[in-house]
Parts: structure tokens; sequence; C-alpha cells
């Protein structure tokens, strides 16, 4: 079993995640779980999207981006059996 800690939430919070529980047969903890790792990927991309709108406001940059990408395009079909 996870070793767990206690945190506070709004009411309106709570009884969400106690209805989604019920809904989904899972465990309150379960659903708050999921939340946190869904909304972990959430802004894992969100800054991702950020780096390369970076990356694409600086012309250099993204043209070393794109020779390394075709260089790498060249190795996907090494082991494919394809042409």
């Amino acid at each position: 079993m996870a070793t767990t800690t206690t945190i506070r939430v709004a009411i309106g919070d709570r009884d969400a995640a106690q209805e989604l529980a019920k809904r989904a047969g899972l465990s309150q903890m379960e659903i708050v779980h999921e939340a946190l790792e869904l909304y972990r990927r959430h802004q894992l991309l969100a800054e991702m999207n950020q780096g390369f709108a970076a990356l694409r406001r600086n012309a250099d940059a993204w043209d070393e981006e794109m020779v390394e990408r075709d260089i790498w395009d060249v190795t996907l079909g090494d082991a494919t059996g394809g042409d």
C-alpha cells in the first residue's frame, strides 16, 4: 500500500473526486493520482511547445534543427528492410 498523507481541498473538489470515483469504481486516491498524472503530462507538453516556439523564433537554431532532423530521417528505414 502506498504511503499516504492528508491535503486540504475545496469541498466542491472533494465532492467531484467522490462522484468520479463512484462512477469509475475507483478510490478517490486513484482519481486524484490519475488527475495529477494527466496534469503533469499536460504541463510537460505545454513546456515543450513553448520550447519549440522559442526555437522556431530563432531562425539559425531552427535551420540547425531541420538539418539534424534530415540526418535522423535517413536512419528511419535502417531496421525495417525498406528502401
